[in-house]
């Protein structure tokens, strides 16, 4: 048997030892959609909450068109052209029209990836497209604050727009529940005192900012008061499969849109599974996901519900772009030289994080539990020693080397990484 887990551009093959027993976990295949291009017009025509595009455009002379960052496989080739074109009929200028790459803290994406990124360059020849900074103090406005005194400044091109428009993709995400919607709005175009407020190890620490969950997350509520505070927004969601196809695509209010395209992905991405295992293989969702080990954790942290207390977690990432942010390498640095107890007893004075330590944070939550093991053929920046992790060569002979040290063949294997939360349902 071969079991292949995605890995960089295309997937890694693991030959599972003689005597392995394993579970392959992953979702149920998503009902694809026969006309991806003909369903996102339809989804213009027909909004969630909303009129149609054409009637809401009407009379605007601006809008500003969010995408994510190179981090996440958005089909924004598939819908930026007809989105911008219906602007466009609609009487918005093209000089009005702006597309803002929601890079959060992220770096920017320029030159080929900004083209591979947006994906059709009639965009990139017809509108400005741009890199939102957070550390710009004079691209951002002030809103004021939410109720947890969160300072909320966000991009003035979207808060100047006539329209102001997210787009994503609606996934597990490990801190916010799930991706999409208001969570491009907020990390995405928000100044860096926004986010470190709001990714402080008290929101961090909190068990309801986790994967799948939005009742009680308190990053999730945050977001939805910084919408709020906005004036609301629109949203255009998508869902695709393991093979990047899409399966789900809808358009309208930026809430009720969002929980429409989670209540649909959810029956796919949260999968129930009956015991937890001593020995957890998994991936980083592959490209784009895997460019960083930054990313990485999040593989580290969705299957976690299933690994047995004191068991071991191999993940495989290519790591292609090496460790990630200088910030994130310092906050690792500080993890290696002070230990998990005293790295959390030091973010845990400060009402601002240190950008990226969150992750550094996120990454503890595995560790605590059992031993990772991470294979990359990647991380040749000389960083390697900083992940905090155990680095190996082979997933084959760690795996026959778990499983004689548990007395235990059963072994999950996530092929997908975060992209599906296996949780534990005994019954």
């Amino acid at each position: 048997m071969t079991i292949s887990l995605l890995y960089g551009k295309g997937t890694l093959d693991i030959v599972p030892p003689e005597g392995c027993l394993p579970t392959i976990i992953r979702k149920e295949a998503l009902p694809l959609l026969s006309d991806p291009a003909g369903s996102v017009e339809e989804a213009f025509d027909h909004p969630v909450s909303m009129p149609p595009l054409s009637e809401l455009a009407r009379g605007a002379r601006s809008a500003c068109i969010l995408i994510c960052d190179i981090t996440r496989p958005v089909p924004n080739g598939l819908f930026l052209g007809p989105l911008i074109r219906r602007l466009l009929n609609a009487g918005i200028p093209a000089d009005g029209i702006t597309v803002l790459v929601a890079t959060g803290l992220h770096r920017p994406n320029e030159g080929d990836e900004l083209s591979e990124l947006v994906g059709d360059p009639w965009v990139l020849e017809t509108v400005k497209v741009i890199n939102h900074d957070a550390r710009d103090d004079a691209a951002h406005a002030l809103l004021g604050h939410t109720s947890r005194g969160t300072v909320v400044r966000l991009d003035r091109r979207l808060m100047d727009a006539d329209l102001k428009i997210a787009t994503g993709l609606v996934e597990p995400h490990f801190m916010a529940g799930w991706s999409g919607g208001r969570k491009v709005i907020a990390p995405g175009i928000a100044h860096a005192e926004t986010i470190t407020t709001f990714h402080n190890a008290e929101f961090m620490s909190h068990p309801r900012a986790a994967n799948c969950v939005l009742d009680g997350n308190p990053l999730h509520e945050e977001q939805l008061a910084i919408v709020g505070m906005l004036g609301g927004a629109l949203a255009l969601n998508t869902v695709i499969d393991e093979d990047r196809r899409l399966a789900f695509v809808n358009f309208g209010e930026i809430v009720s849109s969002h929980l429409q395209a989670v209540d649909f992905v959810r029956q796919y991405a949260k999968v129930p599974v009956r015991r937890r295992f001593k020995t957890v293989v998994t991936s980083a969702a592959g490209y784009p996901l895997d460019k960083t080990y930054y990313q990485t954790v999040k593989g580290m942290v969705g299957p976690l519900d299933i690994l047995e207390p004191g068991g071991d977690l191999i993940i495989a990432s290519a790591c292609s772009e090496g460790m990630g942010s200088a910030h994130y390498v310092e906050a690792q640095r500080r993890l290696i030289a002070l230990g998990s107890h005293g790295f959390l007893a030091d973010i845990s004075r400060k009402n601002h994080a240190d950008i990226d330590e969150w992750q550094t944070q996120m990454q503890l939550r595995t560790t605590k539990v059992g031993d990772v093991h991470l294979y990359t053929d990647g991380l040749l920046d000389g960083n390697a020693d900083l992940t905090g992790v155990k680095r190996i060569d082979s997933i084959e002979r760690t795996l026959a080397e778990c499983i004689a040290r548990h007395g235990d063949a059963n072994v999950a294997f996530v092929p997908e990484g975060p992209y599906v939360v296996p949780f534990h349902s005994p019954s």
